[in-house]
């Protein structure tokens, strides 16, 4: 077998294989011996016709092919030996015809290479103080009653706290704005996360009133087609609804849990968001080991299909997302699409900068379990496939999936990264 290997750009290795018909021979036997078991003869049991007639019957050609699928297969190994593929090769035959050599050519993505820079040195700032104030307990507390507010349709002005449902009509310079038509907007007054400036500007109208006004929203807004800008609205009041809170007391706090008093219930939401603060600290942490582990590493030339992959993944992501928070089947991503006017092309651009980080960031932490010897036991990819199968218990393809060779290295890859990860956290906190 002659074998020459070139490398070409974007981390891809270019194989062209050269096989004896000598080498090649065994394979077009075993391809005509299974053929000869699939292929129905008049007067032959399946496998016992002679082979003059069996090649006859399913054509030379055929055989070949299979034949040479078959060599590829088994000759792969020790053709990409001292190679480490991230995924599989295109295959091209370029020479096949009998008594000949067999001639084929596989291009190859490869697993970059990545130097380590001196991750041991690494070092980060940790927040120690750590705290819950009770403003903080009182916001929480305020929404739930929010929550359990009860709502009465009310013939008055607006006043601070009620529920309005209300008609508005935005306009730029008097052209209407795209998407600024809102039928029955629901706010409450005070509240003016979406809308800033609103609730001052309907404060003492009553239903069926209109008014116009304007205010420029901030240069922060989270719409950049809003931010900065002066827009001009048109409101109507629709309804306006007078919302009762619970009082704060005891007897709320049984309500909300199982709970007997109010101090009780503050002291669990208190508890709650530590929890929570501790765990986005830890979070934060790890984002920046990672961050200064990607700078002071080198990489070689990402190979496409590892980016394409990502950019797939990330765009599977944010589809689960987007649809599970709008409700699934009523929500489709497409509809997203729709309603942010960009394709899914547009959404891998954008997504580029960070695919490519995320594609580093398993690179070096793979390098790094490689060097500092990590495993995933036995019993470690078994207790964590049992936690994983409970979240897919009525999924079964989910289930066969997880239980495959291939789902089985998916876990152990997520104990060995999870491993790296919390060694590095540890180390190199300052």
């Amino acid at each position: 077998m002659n074998i020459q290997t070139k490398k070409l750009p974007k981390n891809l290795a270019e194989i062209l294989v050269e096989m004896s018909f000598q080498e090649m021979e065994p394979f077009y036997q075993q391809a005509l011996e299974e053929l000869g078991k699939e292929v129905k003869i008049p007067g032959f049991r399946p496998g016992k016709a002679p082979i003059d007639l069996i090649k006859k019957e399913v054509g030379e050609m055929k055989i070949l092919e299979q034949g040479a699928e078959k060599a590829i297969n088994e000759k792969y190994p020790e053709i990409i030996k001292n190679m480490i593929p991230a995924a599989p090769p295109q295959v091209e035959i370029q020479k096949l015809a009998p008594l000949n050599p067999c001639v084929f050519k596989l291009t190859i993505p490869l697993m970059p290479q990545v130097k380590l820079g001196n991750y041991q040195k690494i070092k980060i700032k940790k927040n120690e103080k750590i705290e819950v104030e009770n403003e903080e307990a009182e916001k929480v507390i305020d929404e739930l009653r929010q929550m359990r507010g009860k709502e009465t349709l009310v013939q008055r002005e607006i006043k601070d706290k009620d529920k309005v449902q209300i008609d508005l009509n935005l306009f730029v310079d008097k052209v209407p704005l795209e998407n600024g038509q809102i039928k029955d907007f629901y706010f409450t007054v005070g509240q003016d996360q979406y809308l800033p400036g609103l609730s001052e500007n309907l404060k003492g109208l009553k239903k069926d009133e209109e008014k116009e006004f304007s205010f420029t929203y901030p240069i922060n807004h989270y719409d950049k087609k809003l931010a900065g800008k002066k827009i001009d609205f048109k409101a109507k009041i629709k309804n306006i609804y007078q919302i009762d809170l619970p009082e704060l007391d005891d007897e709320f706090a049984k309500n909300i849990g199982p709970f007997k008093t109010l101090v009780e219930l503050k002291e669990k939401i208190k508890e709650n968001l530590l929890t929570e603060k501790k765990y986005q600290e830890e979070q934060k942490e790890e984002i920046e080991i990672l961050n200064r582990l990607i700078e002071i590493s080198e990489f070689e030339e990402l190979p496409e299909v590892l980016i394409e992959h990502e950019l797939d993944k990330m765009l599977a992501e944010l589809q689960e997302n987007v649809e599970n928070e709008q409700g699934g089947n009523s929500f489709k991503f497409d509809d997203y699409l729709k309603m942010i006017k960009k394709t899914e092309e547009d959404l891998k651009k954008e997504f580029l900068p960070q695919a490519e980080k995320r594609i580093k960031t398993a690179l070096a932490i793979r390098e790094i379990a490689l060097k500092e010897k990590f495993e995933a036991e036995e019993k470690e990819i078994e207790d964590e496939l049992i936690k994983l199968k409970k979240n897919y218990q009525n999924q079964e393809q989910a289930l066969k999936n997880l239980e495959s060779e291939r789902g089985r290295a998916y876990i152990k890859n997520l104990i060995i990264n999870r491993k790296v990860i919390e060694w590095l956290k540890g180390r190199l906190k300052t």
